[in-house]
């Protein structure tokens, strides 16, 4: 596995457990104890995957869920829940919000790598993803919006299209005419100028991350996961 999981857990060491059983499977994992902080943590650095308890101080698991689910950017992010409360109408309730699985405490460590697999498999096995994130960047497809550092960006139609295409596509030079062609509609490359400006005001408004849309010289352009090391 390969995945950054939040793991909101106000007990200090289940929350250690499980992201060293995680971290060992090549998971990075990031720890939160309080479920306002939690929140917050989810919505800007919007994660592959989200483990909650159900019992947290601040927000409860099932409120932090509920944000999740009526936000565009975190809607669509697989979430378990940890949790000691056992009751079939607790793991009822969870489920019919749609959540992806529940698990009880005590737990075994194997089963639940097993079943965090499983859930990041069902994320990235779809014919699209409909979120797409890289580094503070994150397109929502589906809605035709993006963020930067968790603040929205206001992108042209075009801009959103060019960006959406080069993150899906990393480190990958895409040549300018056929960019022009697929996602602006210009077949004459005399019109390459329209494209350029579309990449120029896209830069400004990335603002400090301008450099993830790098230049290949006399071939087109491509976003960058290494900004420091393009020209």
């Amino acid at each position: 596995m390969s995945a950054h999981i939040i793991i909101v857990e106000d007990d200090e060491d289940i929350a250690a457990l499980v992201a060293f059983n995680l971290e060992r499977e090549g998971c990075t994992c990031t720890l939160v104890h309080n479920g306002t902080e939690g929140w917050a943590q989810i919505r800007t650095q919007l994660p592959d995957c989200v483990i909650l308890d159900m019992m947290l101080p601040g927000m409860t698991g099932l409120q932090i869920f509920s944000e999740m689910k009526s936000c565009e950017l975190t809607k669509n992010i697989p979430t378990l829940f940890l949790t000691a409360r056992a009751q079939l109408d607790d793991k009822l309730e969870c489920l019919d919000m749609g959540a992806d699985d529940y698990i009880t405490k005590p737990f075994s460590c194997k089963e639940l790598k097993l079943r965090v697999r499983n859930l990041l498999h069902r994320a990235k096995s779809g014919a699209s993803r409909l979120i797409v994130k890289q580094g503070p960047i994150c397109v929502d497809k589906a809605n035709q919006k993006a963020s930067l550092d968790g603040a929205p960006l206001e992108l042209t139609s075009a801009e959103f299209k060019i960006l959406s295409y080069l993150m899906e596509r990393p480190d990958k030079v895409q040549n300018r005419y056929e960019l022009q062609q697929a996602l602006l509609g210009y077949s004459d490359s005399t019109q390459t100028r329209a494209l350029d400006t579309h990449i120029k005001r896209l830069r400004q408004k990335l603002g400090a991350h301008a450099e993830c849309i790098a230049t290949e010289r006399g071939v087109g352009y491509y976003f960058t996961t290494s900004p420091a090391k393009s020209e």
